[in-house]
């Protein structure tokens, strides 16, 4: 990762190793099954088995995470790697957009097996959407900011259609992108009455853990 210079974007980088972290122990925890019916004791407690699973990107650090039940789960991370299980974190497959190396995937929303949406962060054009609707067999990308100036940290979804994505600062006021059918199109919503943003402020940009929705 090369260095970055100036003190906003020094915070930037201090953000994403902590993130690193974070999301590595998440993975952990869902490749562990929890204990079964059977196992389980008196008063619904029992003890937990964990088992380590081997991801097949050894060198990714995962940042994103959405679970959709307890078989289905994406993993969003670096060197542009997406990958997804359906039996419960048993095992995982890559299913990654292709050309996507150089991208740092730092959230991903899914609403089920098939469709997921995935955020590409970083300066200029490296921050980018993407969307599966075939369980990551093929991806569409979506959007691809062009003004150097902003920078995306996260997505978040009302519902299987409505959806925000949040930049840092752009003159300083917060940008906000949304999306009415489900991550396939997105536009810029006007920055009029927002409150200005403080001096340095900016979003956290991993884990998807910097916008969230309700109703």
């Amino acid at each position: 990762m090369r260095r970055l210079g100036s003190t906003r974007r020094r915070g930037r980088t201090g953000r994403l190793v902590a993130a690193g972290v974070a999301c590595g122990a998440a993975l952990a925890a869902l490749t562990v099954p929890a204990a079964e019916a059977g196992q389980l004791g008196q008063g619904g407690r029992g003890t937990v088995h964990w088992e380590a699973k081997n991801s097949g990107a050894p060198q990714v650090r995962f940042r994103g995470l959405a679970a959709v039940d307890r078989d289905t789960a994406w993993l969003a991370g670096t060197a542009g790697t997406v990958l997804r299980t359906t039996d419960g974190g048993a095992s995982w497959r890559n299913v990654s957009p292709p050309g996507a190396a150089d991208l740092q995937f730092r959230d991903v929303e899914a609403f089920d097996a098939r469709r997921a949406v995935v955020l590409a962060i970083g300066e200029g054009e490296a921050s980018r959407v993407y969307r599966t609707d075939d369980g990551g067999a093929t991806w569409t990308e979506s959007f691809r900011n062009t003004d150097p100036k902003a920078f995306y940290d996260c997505l978040a979804f009302f519902d299987r259609r409505h959806g925000l994505a949040m930049s840092d600062p752009v003159d300083g006021r917060f940008r906000i992108l949304s999306t009415s059918d489900g991550g396939r199109s997105w536009r810029v919503l006007p920055a009029e009455g927002m409150p200005a943003a403080l001096d340095g402020e900016a979003g956290f940009a991993a884990s998807g853990q910097c916008l969230v929705t309700s109703g």
